[in-house]
């Protein structure tokens, strides 16, 4: 078997043509586990989750219950902070201090490749294996690691696009009809349209969605950067444009989801592009202004629909964790029908389970399913990579000094591309 030393060391020399897809190529049944990852296995006993903030309100109910049935097997939830960001470091040190007490971890779902090739999450097989037949292929595909299933899909999410439907009889499907419409904001004395800008992950999100609905890319097959196209100029070039025209509103330069979410709740924004739990808050909040008048369409395109990142989290083991048949159990209880309706019903929570969206009682109470499917489906993975730090690093920076006119979009994108080539050499 190979040790972690070996490992971090294949994973060093690996290059970026290592994509999660469906059908991704030569996985080792070794899967980057080692030994930690043969060890535990049939072990019992507390074991602690850890995932950033709990905006939604879901985590607790669900762990109270697990408690309750397992009074010998109690989970303890370690809350993180709500910025992606300062997770993914948080897991990253606690990996390396191979810290035992990180038992199941909520994982990005562009994460997975790098801390697959790192050897540091359990991979699903054998004892660990789980059912994964009932989910959508997507959300399979976006835990899946060189053939090997190495999370458990917990929740998805697609990209939206929420409009005031008093104002906006038919929204927008393409990116000129959303611009054309900024007028109805103008007359309104608001803000025509915001997303996430601010220089973290929402925007490599935010950037990816505008030159992949652009019809661009920002990698190929082989994980070379493909920035040098016209789709990819118009992409960026859009939100450059919304920005000086004011289009997008001048302090959107700062927003992450939440920024955007109250903007629009409080009637600042015509348009708001954001994740699906946006709709539980924006109609159930006092405070919301749109809670009657709350619109949701597809993200819009070049010649229609556009394409979202697919976004979500997953759970992994810890290959440190003591106590793994536990863990994988736990993977199991959460990604149960019940606790898959809990999340979409009380925190909007795109699930994972493709029968439930297209279940009558669901869909009368939250009738947005059918388009966050069809985004979810329809969605485009951002630059999956063992190195993906550095490259939404690549993403945020250039794409950011463009939005603030330090950077021309040709620069901002040429400049990009020679980070992302340099991230695996």
């Amino acid at each position: 078997m190979k040790n972690k030393k070996s490992l971090a060391a294949a994973a060093s020399a690996a290059t970026l043509t290592l994509l999660l897809s469906a059908c991704g190529g030569g996985g080792s049944n070794e899967g980057g586990g080692g030994g930690p990852a043969e060890e535990g296995l049939e072990d019992r006993g507390p074991i602690t989750y850890v995932q950033g903030k709990d905006n939604s309100g879901v985590v607790r109910p669900i762990i109270a219950k697990w408690n309750a049935e397992h009074p010998d097997e109690q989970v303890t939830f370690k809350e993180q902070t709500d910025e992606a960001d300062q997770q993914h470091d948080d897991l990253v040190q606690n990996f390396q201090a191979q810290n035992a007490d990180y038992d199941v971890v909520s994982v990005d779902v562009v994460w997975t490749a790098e801390f697959a090739a790192q050897g540091w999450i359990q991979p699903l097989e054998g004892e660990m294996e789980i059912d994964t037949s009932g989910m959508l292929p997507a959300t399979v595909a976006s835990a899946t690691y060189q053939d090997t299933l190495y999370a458990a899909p917990q929740h998805s999410d697609g990209g939206i696009l929420y409009y005031r439907s008093d104002l906006i009889e038919e929204p927008p499907t393409t990116w000129d009809e959303m611009i054309e419409m900024c007028s109805i904001a103008e007359e309104n004395d608001m803000g025509c349209y915001a997303g996430q800008f601010a220089q973290y992950e929402g925007l490599t999100v935010n950037a990816s969605e505008a030159i992949n609905g652009a019809g661009g890319t920002v990698i190929d097959e082989s994980g070379q950067p493909t920035l040098d196209t016209e789709e990819a100029r118009t992409g960026l070039g859009n939100l450059v444009s919304a920005f000086e025209e004011g289009h997008i509103p001048a302090e959107a330069i700062t927003y992450t989801e939440e920024e955007g979410r109250i903007a629009f709740q409080e009637g600042n924004l015509l348009f708001h592009r954001n994740w699906p739990y946006v709709y539980n808050l924006a109609t159930t909040e006092e405070s919301s202004q749109v809670k009657d008048v709350l619109g949701m369409a597809p993200l819009p395109g070049a010649d229609g629909p556009g394409a979202s990142s697919l976004g979500g989290h997953s759970l992994a083991i810890s290959v440190y964790s003591d106590n793994k048949a536990t863990a994988r159990d736990f993977l199991e209880f959460v990604t149960a029908e019940e606790q898959q309706r809990f999340y979409v019903t009380q925190g909007s929570l795109a699930p994972v389970l493709g029968d439930l969206y297209e279940d009558e009682e669901l869909v009368a109470e939250l009738p947005y399913l059918p388009v966050l499917r069809d985004s979810i489906e329809n969605a485009v993975p951002r630059p999956v990579t063992p190195f993906y730090p550095a490259v939404t690093t690549a993403i945020q920076e250039n794409a950011y000094a463009a939005l603030q006119g330090e950077k021309s979009v040709d620069q901002a994108l040429t400049d990009m591309a020679a980070s992302i080539s340099q991230a695996g050499s």
